[in-house]
């Protein structure tokens, strides 16, 4: 114990001070007066004793202690601090204390219970002092405050170093991800007015099915039964949606249904897909070092994945010029690649895909460029987080063909919204379309083609 609290144990300034034969005093000479009881005790009085446990506390030695016995010894050096300063603490107002020194030594402070509450799904931190998560599509103010700016800080720091990251004044905003994949974006002042701002889309741990999502209401058996369709096919698809529509959801779904004899390189800024297949490739860029050199961007990812020998290449967000090796992948044999996108609508996800092929500065020309997304790009599936919170795939569309310099497209499902029920879930309908698949020979070719039309019948 003593080596790991070298001051644990030592007699106070009082207690040096005092007459060697003199006795202790009685314990009825501690009054009201001379003991702050725990619902009166100060804030400042709270801070000095955590302040002098950490001072107590050698740093070497905690390193190597297991969390559990670390809160055990911290729950004790705190209990006789609290003794020598005269201030009452019971049991489980020591433990919560212990606790909230352990993550701040070795974890991410105040925000671990965040972190470890699977209901959550992302937090927001606006400040020390407006704290918001989001629990099934709603966002609340949480009871979780820092001491102040400069404990988000050094939590900031934290979470940037772990991830060989860094943020500063010069270097304002980083993104990072957390050891249990959560993916985080951190932006410093002078950018950020009210202190660090930082967003965690935390990770979920459990890998979802098309069955969760049919169960979650995101969608139904047939919309399903096409997307399953899709993926056994090789159809190229892109996912579309706005942020925090949950694209990579859909995305990690639907690659639960890739062979696992194919090879798959995945390509991300922050790595967050789940993809279940024994044989994946995983790659992530990588920001300049401090002097400006070293980067690694998505595109310089792409371009390397091709040397790879992928069977299909996953693009966990396509928005610049990468979008135009990733048709480029998409047309040169990689079917079933899949990528994600922002966009409201289906026909405004392949407006973004032009735009971001022309930030290139390649010099094609418009109809080149549709023609590019015609032969590449097989199904579009658009998710949306609605009104009521939930997310559900409002539209699944077919590229079909260009007429003109107009690319054509089909809406096999469109989600209308017919009204809301007793708890304010928004309900509706699926309309089908259905034209025969612009994709004949593909399904054809892997035997999908009856079970395509069967799941549209089905939807009528």
């Amino acid at each position: 114990m003593n080596a790991i609290f070298p001051s644990f144990g030592r007699r106070t300034a009082e207690t040096e001070n005092a007459a060697p034969d003199a006795d202790p005093a009685p314990a009825a000479e501690k009054t009201v007066d001379t003991v702050v009881p725990p619902q009166d005790l100060p804030e400042k009085a709270i801070l000095e004793l955590r302040n002098m446990c950490l001072t107590r506390l050698d740093p070497s030695a905690v390193a190597a202690l297991p969390v559990e016995r670390l809160t055990v010894d911290v729950e004790r050096l705190i209990a006789e601090t609290a003794n020598d300063r005269r201030i009452q603490l019971n049991a489980r107002e020591q433990r919560k204390l212990a606790h909230e020194l352990v993550d701040d030594i070795i974890g991410l402070g105040p925000l671990e219970p965040l972190l470890e509450d699977d209901s959550i799904s992302e937090i927001m931190i606006n400040g020390p002092g407006r704290v918001f998560i989001e629990r099934s599509g709603r966002v609340t103010l949480s009871h979780v405050r820092f001491r102040d700016v400069s404990h988000l800080v050094n939590i900031c720091h934290r979470i940037a170093s772990g991830a060989g990251r860094r943020v500063d004044e010069s270097s304002p905003m980083a993104d990072a991800r957390l050891k249990d994949g959560s993916r985080v974006n951190i932006v410093f002042p002078p950018l950020a007015l009210d202190g660090p701002y930082v967003t965690i889309r935390k990770f979920g741990k459990k890998n979802v099915s098309f069955a969760k999502l049919i169960e979650w209401r995101a969608l139904t058996e047939s919309v399903a039964k096409i997307l399953e369709i899709a993926a056994r096919a090789r159809l190229n698809v892109i996912i579309s949606g706005g942020t925090g529509s949950g694209k990579t959801t859909m995305m990690n779904a639907m690659s639960n249904l890739i062979d696992p004899g194919e090879r798959v390189v995945t390509v991300e800024d922050t790595a967050e897909l789940q993809l279940q297949q024994p044989h994946v490739v995983r790659l992530e860029t990588r920001p300049p070092s401090l002097e400006g050199r070293g980067e690694v961007t998505q595109r310089d990812l792409v371009r390397n994945a091709l040397r790879m020998r992928p069977d299909r290449i996953i693009i966990g967000e396509c928005r610049g010029a990468e979008a135009f090796d990733m048709l480029q992948a998409m047309n040169t044999g990689h079917n079933g690649s899949m990528s994600t996108i922002h966009a409201n609508n289906t026909r405004d996800s392949l407006v973004r895909v032009e735009n971001m092929v022309q930030m290139g500065n390649l010099g094609l020309p418009p109809r080149a460029i549709r023609t590019q997304i015609v032969g590449a790009v097989d199904l579009i599936v658009q998710v949306e987080r609605q009104r009521d919170g939930g997310r559900r795939v409002t539209q699944v569309t077919e590229v079909c063909g260009l007429e003109g310099d107009v690319i054509t497209l089909n809406d096999v499902f469109r989600f209308e919204v017919e009204g809301e029920d007793a708890q304010g879930k928004l309900f509706g309908t699926y309309k089908v379309n259905r034209l025969p698949p612009a994709n004949q020979n593909q399904l054809h070719y892997f035997g999908l083609e009856q079970a395509w039309r069967q799941a549209l019948d089905e939807a009528q």
